[in-house]
């Protein structure tokens, strides 16, 4: 007897330390609950996905300005936004692949009572600066959108709201949050892929995000966007080493999104090249970045006929930097913010020189880039290559072509090569450079490069009364509506 409850006890005292025999199914590989810190990872890895991603089905505004055209299937450089899922892609994955997270990472820290206010000011403002950086890709994509009624699991149904309601509205939480940045509480440091849980990093951020979206409303609100880029200003980012920069690493699922759609590690398509668009005027003006941004065929940069059937092999493709497994995710760099200091200036919001400016944010460019590449044909400092592009006529600010937009928007948009999305905004706000859809042989007559996109299709059949409103609301979902803000 004494021996069969020697053989028992073990087992008992296994089974006391649980209240149902429903413990011993936890998979602890597969935890029901995540931590804040880890969703909010997670949508910081969703929103670089989604706004860096080149696959035709989330994200074609590579193509839209012209950066990159396609070899084989045209749907996408002729504007076809119904083939596929685009317009869904890009709308699912910042509600759920971004904002859900952070919504649940915001819930889980107001519910934590052992956490400081301090801690949970700070950690909540950085919540706070990412989804105001998705809820403006989302509006500044879509115009009217579902905002004070989403993320509602007990409203399947929310109505959209005014566009312009709702860019307000994240412009003053975005106000509420800078201050609270500062609050001396521990922020997410680990799970903080983009500071590490740096600050003085963080408010240059907040600020330079806030100087972006002020300058997007600088036609239809000047007075509003002068106050706000004046209060931003002078928290801005001051060098590359501030960017915003979400670190990809060399292995799946987490490795850059460019590369599992161009890389022969990871697929066999050859479906994008860069375009002659961008290509012949980077060739023009011996611009040091050809190295960075393409490959050669024949000693020469060569790109693709726009909008037109391509063979892959005869022309030059993106580059084996950007194609890299780890290859970093830009959301926001230091040469944007200098071009948007520039253009500060010219409008009268800031005082300064745009000159400076404008050639701090070529030279940052610059410089970026050729710390990317290893190769030992790229010769010189980034910045003397950046003085000696400069010195150009055709680039230097006093003398090249056209007024103050179209000096800033092209050498921007030339900057923003790798940054589709940011450069489509900014292409629509700038009107330069002057982009032409493309026309002749059998390209169907009457395209227009899309200055919006459509709502996704599937919202038609769930939410079908709301998302008509919201399209009569704006003068129709069509890629040519343009957004409250564009104003020429």
């Amino acid at each position: 007897m004494k021996k069969l409850i020697i053989l028992f006890l073990p087992f008992l005292m296994l089974t006391a330390c649980v209240d149902s025999l429903d413990d011993y199914n936890v998979d602890t590989k597969r935890p029901s609950t995540a931590p804040p810190v880890t969703l909010f990872s997670n949508a910081l890895k969703g929103l670089a996905d989604t706004l860096t991603s080149p696959n035709v089905n989330v994200n074609n505004y590579r193509l839209y300005v012209q950066h990159w055209t396609t070899t084989t299937y045209l749907d996408e450089p002729r504007y076809n936004v119904t083939a596929r899922i685009v317009p869904e892609a890009f709308w699912r994955g910042l509600y759920k692949g971004v904002i859900s997270d952070l919504n649940e990472s915001r819930r889980l820290i107001n519910a934590d009572q052992f956490l400081s206010q301090e801690t949970k000011d700070v950690q909540l403002a950085q919540i706070e600066v990412v989804e105001v950086m998705t809820w403006a890709a989302l509006v500044n994509t879509f115009g009217n959108i579902p905002y004070s009624e989403s993320m509602n699991p007990e409203n399947p149904l929310p109505k959209y709201d005014d566009a312009k309601t709702v860019y307000d509205a994240i412009l003053a939480r975005l106000d509420a949050a800078l201050p609270k940045l500062e609050s001396k509480g521990t922020p997410f440091e680990g799970g903080d892929l983009l500071y590490k849980g740096n600050i003085s990093q963080w408010v240059k951020f907040g600020n330079s995000l806030k100087l972006k979206l002020a300058m997007i409303i600088a036609d239809s609100d000047p007075a509003k966007a002068k106050k706000m880029v004046a209060e931003a200003a002078p928290n801005v980012f001051t060098s590359n080493a501030d960017k915003a920069a979400f670190p990809y690493i060399s292995t799946p699922p987490n490795n850059n999104v460019i590369s599992q759609n161009l890389n022969a590690l990871f697929t066999s398509r050859q479906d994008f090249i860069p375009a002659a668009t961008i290509v012949n005027p980077m060739n023009d003006l011996n611009d040091p970045r050809k190295e960075q941004y393409f490959t050669t065929i024949g000693g020469k940069y060569v790109g693709g006929q726009y909008g037109f059937l391509n063979t892959y092999s005869n022309f030059s493709h993106v580059s084996d930097i950007i194609i890299a497994p780890d290859f970093e995710a830009l959301l926001l760099d230091y040469s944007e913010v200098e071009f948007l200091l520039a253009e500060a200036v010219e409008r009268g919001f800031i005082n300064g020189n745009a000159a400076e400016h404008y050639n701090k944010a070529i030279t940052a460019s610059i410089e970026y880039w050729t710390q990317q590449d290893p190769r030992s044909s790229v010769s010189g400092t980034g910045a003397a290559r950046a003085a000696a592009y400069l010195a150009q006529p055709k680039v230097a600010y006093a003398t090249a072509e056209g007024n103050w937009k179209q000096k800033i928007g092209f050498q921007k948009w030339l900057a923003l090569y790798n940054r589709g999305w940011e450069a489509w905004v900014e292409w629509r706000r700038l009107d330069y450079p002057k982009l032409s859809p493309p026309s002749g042989g059998n390209v169907p007559a009457g395209l227009a490069i899309p200055v919006r996109m459509i709502y996704p299709i599937v919202e038609q059949t769930l939410n079908g009364a709301n998302r008509a409103a919201a399209a009569d609301a704006i003068g129709g979902d069509l890629i040519t509506t343009k957004l409250w803000w564009d104003k020429f």
